[in-house]
């Protein structure tokens, strides 16, 4: 990806799972994977939201400020934890090969767009990093589903795992309104009483996006030009069955039962 968001890569599937070294192949494209392809699926705020304001608790004040730090955090290639998370996410993906380096090739298994997947990093942070490894280490089973496009029929040409992972956290950001002082929608206020019940909400969430986003890009029989359709959808669905009456707990939300550890 440029400096502007102006390229992904596109994931043509040739056989079903991962065959190491040949199953996928990358292709160059026109439409942004992160940055200018979210504007139009993660920044869209309706007029009446501006005007809208929920008051928290002071413990929910903090939990927020706790992930708005999380979320301030930019991915430095320099930091060793950034680092060893870095390892940490390719040993969780791949347990059986070796990774040569941070800077490989082989970054490009797991959905990358190239071989220093830092650069990917820029339309999600250090959080979109903790996103992927908290899914791969609570949820093993659907991460490597999705990491290996194991289930349904899928696309010739299919979505990049780890850039889809970076979307979503930024996706979530945004719908979520993280980055306000206080929720200006009612998803919002609706996520902050998870959060204050469970630190890793905000994780937990990310699980859930990743997915449903793949359930209905296999049900709309997607592929990848219709990335930014299935994520409009993925949000759309989110946003209805955060709302839903009597959830006490995120693992109440009707699509969990989508994720398999």
């Amino acid at each position: 990806m440029d400096d502007r968001g102006g390229s992904f890569v596109a994931v043509r599937r040739i056989s079903q799972g991962l065959d190491r070294g040949n199953a996928y192949h990358s292709s160059s494209g026109s439409t942004a994977w992160i940055g200018r392809g979210l504007s139009c699926v993660c920044a869209q705020r309706r007029e009446s939201d501006a005007r809208l304001s929920f008051d928290l608790t002071p413990y929910q004040e903090e939990c927020l400020q706790r992930l708005q730090s999380r979320i301030d955090v930019p991915y430095d290639s320099s930091i060793p934890e950034h680092q060893a998370s870095l390892r940490a996410l390719w040993n969780a993906a791949f347990p059986e090969e070796e990774l040569n380096g941070l800077i490989s090739e082989q970054w490009k298994d797991m959905g990358w767009q190239g071989k220093d997947p830092s650069t990917d990093f820029r339309g999600g942070g250090y959080i979109s990093l903790e996103n992927l490894l908290f899914f791969a280490r609570n949820f093993p089973k659907s991460f490597q589903d999705l990491l290996r496009k194991q289930e349904g029929d899928r696309s010739v040409w299919e979505y990049p795992f780890a850039v889809a992972g970076v979307n979503i956290t930024f996706m979530l950001i945004q719908m979520l309104d993280l980055e306000a002082v206080k929720p200006r929608t009612l998803v919002g206020a609706t996520f902050l009483k998870f959060l204050a019940e469970n630190e890793s909400a905000f994780d937990l969430l990310y699980c859930i996006t990743f997915k449903l986003m793949d359930n209905q890009w296999l049900s709309m029989h997607a592929s990848y030009m219709d990335f930014n359709t299935v994520m409009k959808s993925t949000r759309r669905q989110l946003e209805k069955e955060l709302l839903l009456e009597d959830l006490t707990q995120l693992e109440d939300v009707p699509s969990y039962k989508l994720l398999t550890r």
